[in-house]
């Protein structure tokens, strides 16, 4: 869905209004707005969406299936930008100055790109409009949201505290054209998959071809930031869900962990290595040559607590990656040895290309699965990939 095909947020708030009290005057009282203004908002968004929200009776407005699928969605998106006055130290009220959406994405893109003219032609607009933009949001806010330098504009406190909830409210937006959709019969809609390593090499690709196959109507990108980049990503909505290795519970209170899978890591080694076929022991292991995964990811954690417990120096890396390109490329060309999980080299390990070492890491395990924001609401196309992500894990886990 394009930029500007976002719903207009007067016409979400009207719609919310009719849907919560049942006919058009009791919303127009409520709203403070001519029954007339009130009515052209709603026939203007159904004519957006190309459908009927509401069957209109003598009795009041009723909603239909297509009003009932996007009702969720539109709540979602006037409580994250309802929580705004709170943040920047309002008294709690309807914020009328965030009520438009073209407004809320010059916003955000003055955030990206700190330059009001590159925003200008991002547009398509002229640099005094989005200046006049910019005041009406500052005015509204009580406070600047902008530091005027001389290399262009530095978001101040105030605008990093309101970022994340009108980033999630327009990537709400953007999804209620899918969740029509979906009514109709058809699953559209763009899903963003923040893509750890341990899920990378067999279960998200079966789930996307499966997804493809049931939907051609949906695309699916993915993103493969560390994960303290694609935790940002995810509590502004950017990213769907993201799926890989789990995190502590202590983590973080808005993300929630589902636990689909758990694996132990192992040693590789390329074939024909000196030490395959034979018994390897620690101290053989601490003077080897290994790459190890990348300094305080939760996989290298777990591998210093490892031997901290065995009352042994964690071995020291001669190189540090989480690439499994580069870990085949070592291993196959040399007589280094990688400690990883099984799953990330799978195909790799089936060929004969890597083969495992006889040594067990006891106590290695590690939890894979989704994880996404705890109050967060899936688009139709991002709950149907995670079925599909479940379906797959289901089957590993039966045929392992």
């Amino acid at each position: 869905m394009s930029e500007t095909a976002l719903p207009h947020l007067m016409q979400i708030r009207a719609f919310i209004r009719i849907a919560d009290e049942g006919s058009v005057s009791r919303a127009s009282d409520g709203l403070l707005r001519a029954q007339s203004v009130v009515t052209r908002a709603i026939r203007d968004l159904e004519q957006s969406l190309t459908v009927p929200l509401f069957e209109r009776h003598a009795c009041g407005m009723l909603l239909t299936p297509y009003g009932k699928a996007i009702l969720p969605r539109a709540r979602r998106v006037m409580v994250e930008l309802e929580s705004i006055p709170t943040m920047i130290g309002h008294a709690p009220h309807e914020p009328l100055y965030l009520l438009n959406t073209r407004r809320l994405q010059i916003f955000v893109k003055l955030c990206e790109t700190q330059h009001m003219q590159t925003v200008a032609r991002s547009f398509n607009l002229t640099q005094p409009a989005i200046s006049a933009a910019l005041k009406m949001l500052e005015n509204g806010a009580g406070k600047p949201l902008f530091e005027r330098t001389a290399r262009g504009l530095r978001p101040t406190r105030a605008s990093t505290e309101i970022l994340y909830p009108i980033r999630r409210a327009l990537n709400d937006l953007r999804h209620i054209r899918a969740d029509v959709a979906m009514i109709k019969g058809s699953l559209q809609g763009l899903v963003t998959v923040g893509a750890l390593p341990l899920g990378r090499t067999r279960i998200l690709p079966q789930a996307f071809v499966r997804l493809l196959a049931d939907h051609p109507g949906v695309r699916i990108a993915t993103n493969e930031s560390p994960f303290n980049l694609l935790a940002l990503e995810l509590r502004a909505g950017d990213v769907d869900f993201v799926f890989g290795a789990l995190r502590g519970q202590d983590y973080a209170s808005d993300l929630h962990g589902e636990k689909l899978i758990t694996e132990e890591m192992v040693i590789l080694a390329g074939r024909g290595h000196p030490w395959l076929g034979r018994a390897v022991t620690l101290d053989d292991l601490a003077g080897a040559r290994l790459v190890l995964p990348r300094a305080d990811t939760p996989a290298r954690l777990l591998l210093e607590t490892h031997f901290a417990q065995l009352g042994r120096k964690a071995p020291e890396p001669v190189v540090e990656t989480g690439d499994m390109a580069i870990i085949r490329g070592l291993l196959m060309r040399s007589d280094m040895l990688a400690i990883v999980s099984e799953h990330q080299l799978e195909y790799e390990i089936a060929s004969g290309e890597l083969q495992r070492l006889d040594l067990q890491l006891q106590d290695t395990h590690r939890s894979i699965g989704l994880i996404y924001r705890t109050n967060g609401l899936h688009s139709p196309a991002a709950e149907a990939l995670i079925k599909k992500i479940r379906e797959v894990t289901q089957e590993v886990l039966e045929g392992d």
